[in-house]
């Protein structure tokens, strides 16, 4: 029974059959790449599973690439390409100088005000003004 099991061991550490499989690593389809498989794809009947199978993508990747090439919206971007620039001036509009006001009463004071000036506060100074 004991050699049995040392038997077994040592068969199933032989490797018989090496298969080397990426994982982890996304891969990049040029707009050109993607739309070559899926035109390879539309050829004949039931192409699309032996398509993806063929180009090593998965099915649900071809056939999402299958509705966007059918809503004209396939060809995206390349990574490193340039992006159109907007130039945008986000500084405020200055604001406009403050209005000034200047009132001279018939005993010579002088007032000077902003334009933006509480009007009763301005009438109470002037009435103060008139009597001194």
């Amino acid at each position: 029974m004991r050699t049995m099991l040392m038997d077994r061991r040592r068969d199933s550490a032989q490797v018989q059959r090496l298969e080397v499989v990426e994982l982890g690593r996304r891969r990049r389809w040029s707009a050109e790449a993607k739309l070559r498989i899926v035109e390879e794809s539309f050829a004949g009947w039931r192409q699309a599973s032996a398509t993806a199978r063929r180009h090593g993508i998965s099915p649900s990747l071809l056939f999402a690439w299958r509705k966007a090439y059918r809503a004209g919206a396939l060809v995206d971007a390349e990574p490193g390409g340039f992006v159109p620039a907007v130039m945008v001036d986000e500084r405020p509009a200055p604001a406009p100088a403050p209005s000034r006001i200047e009132i001279v009463t018939p005993n010579g004071y002088r007032v000077l005000t902003g334009a933006d000036v509480d009007e009763a506060a301005l009438v109470r100074v002037l009435a103060v003004l008139a009597r001194a």
